[in-house]
């Protein structure tokens, strides 16, 4: 029976991966998966990035953009995924600016272009738990931030990002789950966001926040990559 028992496991564990394979705007999912998001190399898997040096850790991407989303600065923007977000850790939200003159379903966010515009953090301390308590976004369908109204307007790449902890008691645990969407936005003002990251190299494999203990229990976290941009 032990080889049932693996299975059922293994099983279990392929089914508590997730995508990001819709934009939201305001609470209200898109219709359709892959509209306004840039369809990643998950979309049928449902797997993690795993090596924050890999290209893949800028939008996971398989091909290009083929719609772009509205949304007014002081909305909330976010994305839905295709099961509960049912790993802990935290959830980052990141954009860059696509260039005047640029095809937003072409463009590649290589370089020093993404600024972290959002955060759902680990809350709790001084003692952190492996619940919800701690990870707010964990077991949620939607994951979403406020658009800050000093941000310009213009058209952006909005990158969300989950980092899963629950297997990253070791070097390259951690997983990886992103998605890029599409937006134009609209209703802004004249802020300048920074700092600005690239990915990959905004991560480094021993940044304290791409691991988790469970015993000692820990008594603070903080999520690699910039502090966020409030505008």
């Amino acid at each position: 029976m032990l080889w049932h028992t693996n299975l059922l496991l293994l099983a279990a564990t392929a089914q508590a991966h997730y995508k990001f394979s819709k934009l939201v705007i305001n609470g209200v999912p898109e219709a359709k998966e892959w509209t306004a998001v840039r369809q990643t190399k998950s979309y049928q898997s449902n797997q993690g990035v795993d090596n924050v040096s890999s290209p893949d850790m800028r939008c996971f991407q398989r091909q290009p953009g083929t719609a772009t989303a509205r949304v007014a600065t002081g909305e909330k923007l976010g994305f839905a995924a295709s099961a509960e977000v049912n790993h802990i850790g935290p959830v980052s939200f990141y954009m860059a600016k696509v260039p005047e003159g640029a095809n937003i379903n072409t463009w590649e966010p290589a370089g020093k272009v993404f600024f972290k515009v959002g955060a759902i953090d680990a809350v709790g301390a001084p003692k952190l738990t492996s619940t919800a308590a701690t990870w707010p976004a964990y077991t949620k369908k939607i994951v979403d931030f406020t658009v800050p109204k000093a941000l310009p307007n213009g058209k952006y790449i909005v990158r969300v990002e989950s980092i899963a902890l629950h297997q990253a008691s070791y070097k390259g645990g951690a997983q990886i789950y992103l998605a890029c969407g599409q937006v134009e936005v609209t209703g802004g003002g004249n802020g300048k966001p920074s700092p600005l990251v690239a990915f990959p190299g905004a991560y480094n494999a021993d940044d304290p926040g791409l691991s988790w203990s469970y015993y000692p229990v820990r008594t603070s976290y903080t999520a690699p990559g910039p502090p966020v941009w409030h505008g």
